[in-house]
């Protein structure tokens, strides 16, 4: 990360004490809420007269709410934008569209079709960016999920985690967060969408326990957690083709049962139901995705309060 701009861009950006640092004050942030009312702002206001721009190229449910909310509630002001609504989407450099907005707010949040779009809009702007999305990595709502497993389970090194499917830009967030953290992480996807190369190659050369394998099975035997994501994504053109690999890596009971029996289920969602996941297992006991949805805010702050050096 170039210079004192506090960006916030991969996990493997990070060492392990600084991302056990956005997690514990996530986790202290979370607890001090408890049976507060949701529009309340958090004690002190630590981003009062700050502003954060959110840059969207894909739509957004997640995203959008939970960084909105966590800036309103830590006291500061956001404005949400459309990359159609931009001169970015008129012809206007990433690199001009970096300098205008430094000069007008805070930090950046960009939900953005390419990590290229977000590595350029970081190596311009004089604030912080924040990854909230690429085709390549999904750093925030992994964040979230490890918070949600140790929430449930206690820290990650102590367990083997499996990915079961696409071998996507949250599995690449994975293999991140489980090199940084400790831990086993197995990736059961099949071979024609297996995880990124270069990010299991990284992982090993930082001695990161990441096993792939293209057997579900295999990557799911006695796990303490199992993770899915949909078989189609939004920049996806060959849905058909997919369905077809990826049925036999669907998340069923059968599946389940192959991993410890507190196993639990997580998905970053939306899911779809009788896809990728069944209806039994996503609104079933094992299933924390609701949580994990919600420690999306929780996580957000953090990362925020890292970002603008309020912690």
């Amino acid at each position: 990360m170039a210079g004192d701009v506090r960006h916030f861009l991969d996990i493997s950006d990070f060492s392990k004490a600084e991302l056990r640092q956005v997690l514990d004050r996530s986790q202290a942030m979370k607890a001090a809420r408890k049976g507060q009312p949701k529009g309340m702002v958090d004690q002190g206001a630590p981003l009062k007269g700050r502003a954060l721009a959110m840059i969207f190229q894909q739509p957004s449910t997640r995203t959008r709410v939970s960084f909105e909310v966590a800036m309103r509630q830590l006291g500061g002001e956001v404005l949400v934008i459309s990359a159609n609504d931009m001169q970015l989407g008129r012809g206007e450099t990433i690199a001009d569209t970096a300098r205008v907005l430094s000069r007008y707010v805070d930090a950046i949040m960009i939900r953005a079709k390419r990590h290229d779009h977000l590595m350029e809009l970081a190596e311009h702007a004089t604030i912080p960016v924040i990854n909230g999305l690429t085709n390549k990595s999904h750093p925030c709502q992994v964040m979230a999920d490890v918070m949600t497993f140790e929430e449930h389970r206690g820290q990650v090194d102590k367990h083997a985690i499996a990915w079961v499917g696409d071998g996507n830009n949250v599995a690449t967030s994975w293999i991140h967060a489980m090199t940084r953290l400790g831990g086993e992480l197995r990736l059961g996807c099949p071979s024609e969408l297996p995880p990124d190369a270069q990010a299991v190659d990284w992982a090993r050369a930082h001695g990161g326990k990441v096993k792939v394998t293209t057997s579900a099975e295999e990557a799911v035997k006695d796990a303490a957690c199992v993770i899915a994501d949909v078989w189609v994504s939004m920049h996806d053109t060959d849905a058909a083709a997919r369905h077809n690999m990826l049925k036999p890596y669907q998340v069923n009971q059968t599946l389940m049962r192959q991993a410890r029996p507190d196993a639990l289920f997580m998905h970053c969602l939306p899911a779809h139901r009788g896809e990728e996941v069944t209806a039994e297992v996503m609104d079933g006991p094992q299933s924390v995705v609701f949580d994990e949805a919600e420690n999306r805010l929780h996580i957000q702050k953090s990362i925020l309060l890292r970002c603008l050096g309020a912690e």
